[in-house]
């Protein structure tokens, strides 16, 4: 079998740590290491001129709606128990705890904002920087096998082809978490279709953007699922997904054919461990920057493609980044000296 070369164009979450919780993090990793028959006949018709008999059909059979609830009860209880085990790992209990620190420290300095950020000023000149920074160059390029943190020039990039998002949990998720989880990637990418105008649905079965929730026991092993996913994926991406450090929340990975810059796969890592704010973050952040957005800016604000965790949720400002990225006046593969006027005179019209 030949296995196509495929492009990297991959986004790792690297948040900033909090000193003290990851010390603390490192101290209780060290405890804790570890779903032909005869209908019958028409009555003989009647000598005497009467009205003829009715016909009676049989009772329907009852639907065993008991036994189903009792069943879908009984699945739902095996999967909670399941997850519960799974869950109560040390080393997901290690993560659950950290990540659960850093959202309350976050809270607390008044990071995390649920808001869209117009209460923040924008320019057009703004918005054109910042999206020149953030899809035309790559937070992450490859030397070899490894992953190596720099920002570099690159081409736009996006979708061309309709995107399926995929939803697929480990064993470590119970039901009821995987039902908010399902109904915040739904929305949420609905929301990007309308943003973007690009066909962008959730699907039932396979897809190819595959967002996989998973315990840091699950993600430690989950190199063959990759493989699956995505043939002919670097194992130094494997790697770098399996042994993802506690300051990295979530990641993406997005993957064209060749030297295509039109994306035709990507998968998303979202930990299992993380607290409901944090974790709907990831989805918003993690599927957004899929869709294109490769890299973050400092610069950038308001906005979720930076590290200073201010926005917890996709601003106003980055819904017009997204927009731009789909504006059918760019095509990929432009470099920054052939999309930069045009980005310019969208943003423009897009702030008029």
């Amino acid at each position: 079998m030949i296995l196509r070369r495929r492009t990297l164009a991959a986004e790792t979450r690297p948040r900033r740590a909090l000193p003290g919780l990851v010390a603390c993090l490192g101290a209780l990793a060290a405890t804790a290491c570890v779903d032909s028959t005869d209908p019958g006949r028409l009555p003989p018709e009647p000598a005497a001129p009467a009205a003829p008999a009715p016909i009676v059909a049989p009772p329907p059979e009852p639907r065993p709606t008991s036994a189903l609830r009792a069943a879908r009860a009984q699945r739902a209880a095996e999967q909670a128990r399941t997850a519960s085990l799974a869950a109560s790992t040390p080393a997901s209990q290690t993560m659950h705890g950290y990540f659960e620190g850093v959202e309350d420290m976050l809270t607390a300095r008044g990071q995390l904002r649920r808001d869209d950020g117009r209460d923040i000023a924008l320019s057009a000149e703004q918005l054109t920087e910042n999206f020149v920074q953030i899809a035309l160059y790559d937070e992450y390029w490859r030397d070899g096998a490894q992953l190596v943190a720099e920002a570099r020039p690159s081409k736009l990039r996006r979708w061309a082809q309709p995107v399926r998002v995929a939803v697929e949990f480990g064993e470590s998720v119970p039901p009821a978490t995987r039902t908010r989880d399902r109904a915040n990637v739904q929305s949420f990418t609905e929301r990007l279709a309308r943003i973007t105008g690009h066909d962008i649905a959730v699907t039932p079965g396979g897809g190819n953007f595959t967002v996989l929730f998973l315990n840091e026991d699950e993600r430690r092993r989950i190199g063959p699922r990759l493989e699956a996913l995505v043939p002919g994926i670097p194992g130094g991406d494997i790697q770098a997904i399996e042994g993802l450090p506690p300051q990295n929340y979530c990641t993406v990975f997005a993957y064209s054919i060749g030297a295509s810059p039109v994306y035709s796969e990507a998968v998303a890592i979202i930990r299992a461990e993380l607290p409901p704010g944090l974790r709907k973050s990831c989805i918003e952040e993690e599927l957004a920057q899929g869709m294109g957005l490769a890299n973050d800016s400092p610069e950038a604000r308001p906005s979720i493609f930076n590290d200073d965790e201010e926005f917890a949720l996709l601003t106003h400002h980055d819904a017009l980044l997204l927009e731009i990225l789909y504006d059918p006046r760019l095509r990929p593969g432009m470099t920054r000296d052939s999309a930069e006027p045009i980005v310019r005179e969208i943003a423009a019209n897009l702030l008029d």
